[in-house]
């Protein structure tokens, strides 16, 4: 991160990190590798639609991806 962009931190699956105060859901995921189909997203307990991953995160969000499996 650039030393003059504000940070805040977030909680993703329990684990609490920090990134740009600018970030979206959609920046989010694609920086922690998560794949672009076949999860879903809550935040702060709301899951998200797809539409809306260009929301911006506020400080102290909570983020829960959760990955799709197949089986039976």
């Amino acid at each position: 991160m650039k030393a003059d962009m504000k940070t805040m931190r977030v909680t993703l699956n329990d684990e609490t990190i920090e990134v740009d105060e600018q970030t979206t859901v959609a920046t989010l995921l694609e920086q922690r590798g998560f794949p672009e189909k076949g999860i879903a997203v809550a935040v702060d307990w709301s899951v998200l639609p797809r539409s809306r991953w260009d929301t911006t995160l506020t400080d102290g969000a909570r983020i829960e991806v959760v990955t799709a499996v197949q089986g039976g």
